[in-house]
């Protein structure tokens, strides 16, 4: 059982001060890490990301970065007015960022992006299947002579002696 104090830290504003003047404090946790699972389903993995209360058209965007899976956002703080005030604070606000490693075959047309009662479910569109093999077209002839004398390769025939 949690036990929520409804007593207000009077050093709360000397707190807030405190940053406002001279920066957030490094020891201190910055943002938010929201709540994460990844499932399969078949051959697709299904990324599913906590975010209670965005608003998705604008405060989370989904990337694809050298390879990994990028969810971003931010949740705003609301703004307090003098007659309204939270005496017990137990929100985190602030920027977040999670990043999750995408199989080599797999490209941006592979996701899809869904929002729906605060879940951001990313489909990965055969991230469990395995990599289609790629086929390499054969030309017929020998092959290009290479002048192993020379520092670069030449465009030039190389002659080779016969006899």
């Amino acid at each position: 059982m949690t036990t929520l104090n409804l007593w207000q830290d009077p050093f709360a504003d000397v707190e807030q001060l405190v940053r406002t003047v001279f920066g957030s404090q490094p020891d201190r946790p910055q943002g938010w890490t929201p709540a994460s699972e990844v499932f399969r389903d078949g051959d697709d993995a299904l990324v599913q990301v906590e975010v209670p209360g965005l608003d998705p058209a604008r405060d989370v965007t989904v990337e694809i970065e050298r390879g990994h899976l990028v969810i971003r956002g931010e949740r705003r703080q609301q703004s307090q007015t003098s007659t309204r005030r939270a005496t017990v604070g137990e929100r985190r606000y602030g920027s977040f960022r999670r990043v999750f490693r995408l199989p080599d075959h797999v490209g941006p047309e592979a996701l899809t992006a869904t929002y729906d009662a605060g879940i951001l479910t990313v489909r990965v569109a055969g991230a469990y299947a395995p990599p289609a093999p790629v086929k390499v077209a054969i030309s017929t002839g020998g092959p290009a002579p290479v002048d192993t004398t020379a520092g670069a390769p030449s465009s030039e025939p190389v002659e080779r002696a016969t006899g």
